[in-house]
């Protein structure tokens, strides 16, 4: 249960630096959102949400493989 709070918690902090406009970022803040977004798929990837995530991105990886054909 922790986990998934701490990627709640993550997923706001994320969503509120992704909504800064772009020209006003500097390479330290890139940076620190890069890290932030990937401590969230390191927290999120073992959760049960973070395994439907990661079925739904697999099926639709095969799906445009298989459209592509």
């Amino acid at each position: 249960m922790l986990t998934l709070n701490v990627a709640v918690l993550l997923a706001v902090v994320v969503f509120f630096r992704l909504r800064r406009r772009t020209q006003a970022r500097r390479r330290n803040e890139e940076r620190a959102t890069a890290v932030i977004i990937l401590a969230l798929g390191v927290v999120l990837a073992p959760t049960a949400v973070g395994q439907g995530i990661l079925d739904i991105l697999g099926q639709l990886a095969s799906g445009v493989t298989q459209a592509s054909r």
